[in-house]
């Protein structure tokens, strides 16, 4: 035993080990365990992003040809189910459809139409129903206003356009349920004479149960749905959602707003809309406007990767484990000549040994050394070719963006992307060369243009203009064109261009602008634009004069809607505000106020002509009949009468109110009648009719 006290072999224990730490043996080993580790780390997480990336793109595109199949499939049972449709229509009797029993015993006939669909119907070039079935019970009809579907826009598209059409999703009544209607017109004489109609209800015929089923049943996490372009749902594996707005599928919704931002395309060869939750594509149906959407979680893409992920970072601490065991023992092995080193150093200067006396071979750790630098410089050149890989990566995806892109050089085309020639429907050495003007629908725009280019980019800004723009086959379409100079000295550089479609953007803001003085049930005109036109007629007195304005407020209408429900009593004020519109000229301006309440503005009308308007317009709503769940409905109306005249007051209110209380006065002398406001007394315009 060491007769060394307890303190002197602590402090020598302690020296030994500072110098174990701070010895280059030590720090050797130490960096090698951490350039093994860091190599086998960024091998490991390389390659896990390539397979990441690999699988990916894998999957995006499996979902991309997935979704175009299926709105492919959902095409050609459309194609069938218009197929049974023009086999039916080209047996039936030409011209106009007026022997209804004869178009009964035609549709009895026809058992693979009433197969394919849940009812039809065929009405004439007005919208007249003549005869339906029901799926039960057939119904034959006259020109009711509830028997007529001139106002649908599925039939005016098929009578205008004289070919099929599939219509949006609508709720059938009575019962709601959601439906798609498939019209196909029959010409006769070179003219529309009349529409053969085909419904599916959704619930009831899932039209595109083939792929919905097969998306939720085979493919696991994988969810197809179909909707129309207004967000409707048309079909889902849950039928519940059937007919509900896009909000039941909240999976859906993000996808479907970027699909909005994007101008709303309806691809057939698809589009990716994918978020940070799950892999989208939407593809369009070629036959309708609907889409195909298909969703996959991305958890379920990347679970087996997450699971190879956790192996692979498992096996690579097993093998840094290992090798960094084999690594410490090879160094200390190796790198014993640096103990003679330390040894013969010691004695440098004192004189002991020989100068070439004690010198260990230096060859093997200088090798090592060598061996571990070029090490390193290896993987720096492969991280370097890696994220070399990764930028041309990027290149390709700008190029891919989802804009039309153009490099334009002294007003030619230079450089064309893929969404440029497909925006504008020609091919790529289509455009090269020409001249810009080659694009745009009109000469004169595209003159005025330059003036409008230079302006903006002497001011320093891009260019953001929106243009008509010729497409290749399908004529013009509105886009949005934006330019920035490549160089901000000098136009030499060239330009920059991109275009967007915006054909979906200028129709909503259009439709925004209808709505905005239109009531939605009827059509009429609403309060506001009735405001705007009176206050227009007063401010012009008195070169406004003649004018009249007619007040109505309708007879027995609240025991419609108490009785038979406010479905009935919408139809009712459907037809009495075309009873309405039908007795007044185009310029004249019919108003619902809101409610039961109408107005109509007569502008250029003498007060004897606006009373036979009114008692048109009374007896006009009097002969109103709608058919409703086997009852015959019908009001009345009491009707105020007030001429813009110097017996009133110059103000649009008090003409209002004359108007009104001459209908109050209607009201309580009878109803169903006509009243004249005047300055000293009203005058009765019909006789008194019974309540």
């Amino acid at each position: 035993m060491s007769s060394d006290p307890p303190d002197c072999r602590h402090s020598r224990i302690a020296v030994r080990l500072a110098a174990l730490l701070c010895s280059l043996k030590f720090r050797i080993a130490i960096g090698g365990m951490l350039a093994l580790a860091l190599g086998i780390g960024l091998t490991t997480a390389m390659l896990l992003q390539r397979a990441e990336r690999d699988l990916m793109q894998a999957s995006r595109q499996n979902e991309l040809v997935e979704v175009v199949r299926s709105a492919r499939v959902l095409d050609a049972r459309l194609r069938q189910s218009q197929q049974v449709l023009l086999y039916t229509a080209n047996q039936m009797p030409p011209g106009p459809p007026t022997d209804q029993a004869a178009l009964r015993a035609f549709i009895e006939s026809k058992p693979a139409m009433r197969g394919t669909f849940d009812s039809v119907a065929v009405a004439d070039a007005q919208g007249r129903v003549v005869v339906s079935w029901d799926g039960q019970t057939y119904r034959s009809s006259g020109p009711g206003p509830g028997q007529n579907l001139g106002e649908r826009s599925y039939f005016k598209a098929a009578v205008a356009d004289g070919r099929p059409v599939v219509s949006e999703l609508i709720l059938g009544r009575p019962r709601g349920e959601p439906m798609v209607v498939l019209a196909y017109p029959l010409r006769h004489e070179g003219q529309v004479a009349a529409v053969l109609i085909g419904t599916l209800e959704l619930r009831r015929r899932d039209v595109a149960s083939a792929i919905t089923e097969a998306g939720s049943e085979d493919e696991g996490d994988r969810v197809t749905v179909v909707t129309d372009v207004h967000g409707m749902i048309i079909a889902h594996p849950d039928t519940a959602r059937i007919g509900l707005p896009v909000l039941a599928e909240p999976r859906l919704v993000p996808a479907m707003a970027r699909w909005r931002e994007m101008g709303q395309p309806l691809e057939p060869s698809g589009v990716e809309l994918h978020d940070s939750a799950a892999l989208v594509s939407a593809a369009a149906v070629p036959g309708a406007d609907w889409l195909v959407w298909r969703m996959r979680p991305l958890d379920g893409v990347l679970a087996p990767l997450k699971a190879a992920r956790a192996n692979a970072l498992s096996a690579a601490l097993a093998v840094m484990a290992a090798m960094g065991s084999l690594l410490l023992v090879m160094l200390w092995w190796l790198l014993r000549p640096l103990d003679r080193l330390r040894s013969r150093s010691q004695h440098l200067f004192d004189g002991t040994l020989a100068p070439h006396d004690g010198w260990p071979a230096a060859g093997g750790e200088i090798g090592e050394l060598t061996r571990v630098l070029r090490h390193v410089t290896a993987e720096r050149a492969q991280l370097e070719a890696s994220n070399g890989d990764v930028i041309q990566r990027l290149q390709s995806v700008m190029a891919a963006a989802p804009v039309g892109i153009a490099f334009t050089r002294e007003g030619q085309f230079e450089l064309v992307s893929g969404e440029m020639c497909r925006l504008l429907g020609r091919a790529e050495h289509e455009l090269l060369g020409q001249a810009g003007r080659v694009i745009y629908a009109s000469n004169d725009e595209y003159e005025l243009l330059g003036a409008r280019v230079s302006a903006a980019f002497a001011a320093g800004l891009p260019f953001d203009g929106e243009l008509q723009f010729r497409h290749g086959t399908r004529g013009q379409f509105p886009g949005r064109l934006r330019g920035m100079p490549v160089d901000r000295t000098g136009s030499a550089g060239g330009t920059i261009w991109t275009l967007t479609d915006i054909t979906d953007e200028v129709a909503a803001r259009q439709s925004l602008e209808w709505a905005a003085t239109h009531d939605t049930l009827t059509g009429l005109a609403n309060r506001k634009a009735f405001e705007q036109h009176i206050e227009r007629l007063r401010a012009a007195l008195p070169r406004s004069r003649p004018a009249a304005l007619l007040v109505l407020d309708l007879d027995r209408f609240k025991p419609i809607n108490d009785s038979h429900g406010h479905a009935a009593g919408d139809a009712m004020l459907r037809a009495v505000g075309g009873a309405i519109q039908a007795c007044v000229r185009g310029g004249d301006l019919a108003v619902r106020l809101g409610g039961d309440e109408f107005a109509v503005l007569l502008e250029r009308c003498p007060a004897d002509t606006a009373l036979r308007v009114a008692e048109d317009i009374r007896n006009a709503v009097a002969g109103q009949r709608v058919l409703w769940q086997g009852h015959s409905l019908s009001v009345g109306v009491s009707v105020g009468v007030a001429a813009l005249s110097e017996d009133f007051s110059t103000t649009a209110g008090d003409w209002v109110a004359a108007a009104d209380h001459a209908c109050y006065e209607a009201k309580a002398g009878g109803r169903n009648r006509v009243q004249v406001a005047t300055r000293l007394r009203l005058v009765t315009g019909a006789e008194p009719a019974s309540a």
